[in-house]
């Protein structure tokens, strides 16, 4: 009777975490192995049998027939068989195995209450393994949860059983949450610890803007229209590279959506972060040009080879083209893959002449260097910071503390040029705001 008992709490436990039966089964051999190991010391030579539709169980223990026992727990004399069973006694012989039949009244009320201990334990290792296996299955897949706890660096959002933690660097730093919030996020990555499975979800991750456009815009889930590239500063500013692979639909189009239903659906999920959408061109020019808006560069010089570009804007749109600490072009550096300098049309201008510069014109480059280095074809400032170092220091006469002297006179001219620049442009400045001053005095 305590064997079916004791088969329905376990079950009634298993079922409310809804363990599967086969891995219950498990779960119950181990627990009676437990005991049997917790009551006589050692459980090498049982084995246990459970039956989980009839709510039955037994435990059986192997012991060697001996003369004199040395080991209680793994030998039995033919006179304590007798004792249990007489007939059985007359059929068995020094040497051979005897199966013993524990009962698990033995166990006593004590050890009952451990073995509830023991199955809980077993049951939060099954639930955290069936969470990982779950989670791990998914990474990249949007989830909705509630947070239910926020610390410095991590806020802790709730899905059923599962918890599931948000770093900051994986937060849009301009959101603020509190417990109760519901949240949207992706789920970037899941590890498993010793206190169970680490599930990291983001909302600052490139993929979960990916995803945002996949449910907002059917044409993608399509693969009707494919995002090429995505940058993000989260929170600030998005650039997205779209192409459409069927040439009647407009992929910018579909991705702002009738009346911008779409494309402001996803702002406001993002907490109001501006989102530049892309037409992809397979001409760099095009779209470098595309992906520096809204600023309009005046002229581009593109390397293909190696991914870089000048982009010259007017003077007075630069600061514009650049964005606030760099934002708006290295974005577009980022989400087109070519390292993008941008440049005022004057600076640009002086910068040209500075790699131009002739090296025997700067000071602290003697003329035997500068000689050395004409020779094989190294003649300015530019043709020198290009120059590989091995080959310079390969160059009969230039040792590696001439080359260190060498760029340091190309670096104090540089800084010297750029302050002189920087001079120039605060003086041409000043004198245009002390005319605009005298304009409104006169008009007055």
């Amino acid at each position: 009777m305590i064997n079916r008992e004791l088969i329905e709490v376990f079950s009634e436990i298993a079922r409310e975490k809804n363990v599967d039966r086969s891995e219950l089964g498990s779960i119950l051999e181990s627990l009676f192995l437990h005991l049997v190991e917790r009551e006589r010391g050692d459980a090498s030579n049982c084995s246990v049998i459970v039956n989980i539709d009839k709510g039955e169980f037994e435990i059986y223990v192997e012991k060697d027939i001996v003369e004199e026992i040395d080991d209680p727990v793994m030998e039995i004399t033919l006179a304590e068989i007798a004792k249990i069973d007489a007939e059985m006694a007359n059929d068995l012989s020094i040497g051979d195995t005897y199966v013993e039949i524990i009962d698990p009244l033995i166990f006593g009320r004590r050890m009952i209450h451990m073995a509830k201990q023991f199955f809980s334990q077993k049951l939060l290792d099954v639930e955290k393994k069936y969470i990982y296996e779950d989670y791990a299955n998914r990474i990249g897949e949007i989830i909705i949860g509630t947070v239910h706890q926020v610390q410095r660096d991590n806020a802790y959002v709730n899905i059923e059983h599962a918890e599931l933690r948000m770093p900051r660097k994986e937060q849009i730093s301009t959101e603020r949450y509190r417990r109760g919030d519901t949240v949207r996020a992706v789920i970037k990555s899941v590890e498993i610890t010793s206190r169970g499975p680490d599930i990291v979800i983001s909302r600052s991750d490139d993929h979960f803007l990916f995803k945002m456009f996949e449910m907002e815009v059917p044409e993608i889930e399509d693969g009707v229209i494919e995002i090429i590239s995505i940058s993000r500063s989260p929170g600030e500013r998005a650039k997205i590279i779209v192409k459409s692979n069927d040439r009647r639909i407009d992929p910018v189009g579909a991705c702002v959506g009738m009346r911008g239903s779409r494309i402001q659906a996803i702002v406001r999920e993002l907490n109001n972060e501006k989102i530049d959408i892309i037409n992809h061109s397979e001409k760099s020019e095009i779209l470098i040009t595309r992906a520096l808006s809204p600023a309009v560069p005046l002229n581009l010089y593109i390397d293909d080879e190696r991914k870089y570009c000048i982009a010259i804007f007017n003077d007075d749109e630069i600061d514009f083209a650049i964005g606030r600490g760099g934002l708006n072009v290295n974005l577009a550096s980022n989400v087109t893959n070519y390292r993008i300098d941008a440049f005022g049309k004057n600076e640009y201008e002086r910068k040209k002449q500075e790699d131009e510069k002739p090296l025997f014109e700067i000071e602290g480059v003697s003329s035997s260097k500068s000689d050395i280095l004409a020779k094989n074809s190294i003649n300015n400032i530019s043709d020198l910071l290009n120059a590989d170092e091995d080959f310079l220091l390969s160059l009969k006469g230039m040792s590696e503390k001439a080359v260190e002297s060498l760029y340091s006179s190309v670096q104090n001219f540089i800084e010297k040029s750029r302050e002189d620049y920087n001079l120039q442009k605060e003086k041409a400045e000043e004198i245009s705001i002390d005319d605009l001053n005298a304009t409104k005095t006169s008009a007055n």
